[in-house]
């Protein structure tokens, strides 16, 4: 476990961030306001948490190291449903973003589709983790020597490291370039 010891930490802070995101679509499935707020909040948790900090790993460290492996049939199918399922995660966070602002524009046909969307990935997550957490993973580390372990694990540290800045440079410039 030791390679993948962070990303299953990081699946049980996805998997509160999800639940939020459940009870949020049903607040607003049961009549409630769409609060804008907390959505861009939650985007904000799964683009960057779950998506490019927890998934980057996966897929820019992880995946590319098994690439190179010689992987059972069965793993690389697996691995490749793991791809798809985050670009599946991806596509819909955006298409939640663009339903939340035509709920602002005041598209009241857009609050259904602003839960469905939220919905959808309260029932993606669960699943996706768990085929990770005991499917994938496990099976990953009969690839790797405990050398390629900690290199990978310390690959995943300086990826950590490094997240925070391009987070806060892209915010700031954002703000940077918005119109005055």
């Amino acid at each position: 476990m030791l390679t993948i010891g962070p990303l299953m930490i990081e699946h049980r802070l996805i998997e509160k961030g999800i639940e939020v995101l459940r009870q949020e679509a049903e607040r607003i499935a049961q009549g409630g306001e769409v609060d804008p707020l907390i959505i861009d909040i939650l985007v904000d948790f799964i683009r960057t948490y779950a998506d490019r900090t927890h998934h980057g790993k996966e897929e820019d460290i992880l995946f590319l190291d098994l690439a190179q492996k010689d992987l059972s049939a069965e793993d690389r199918r697996v691995m490749q449903e793991l791809v798809d399922e985050h670009a599946f995660a991806r596509k819909t966070v955006a298409e939640l973003v663009e339903a939340k602002e035509r709920c602002l524009s005041g598209d009241k046909r857009a609050i259904s589709r602003a839960v469905e969307k939220m919905a959808s990935l309260a029932r993606f997550y669960p699943d996706h983790i768990k085929k990770e957490d005991k499917v994938f993973f496990p099976a990953s580390l009969k690839y790797f020597s405990r050398e390629e372990q900690d290199a990978m694990l310390e690959e995943m540290r300086e990826f950590d490291r490094r997240m925070i800045h391009e987070k806060y440079k892209a915010v700031i410039q954002r703000l940077e370039s918005r119109e005055r």
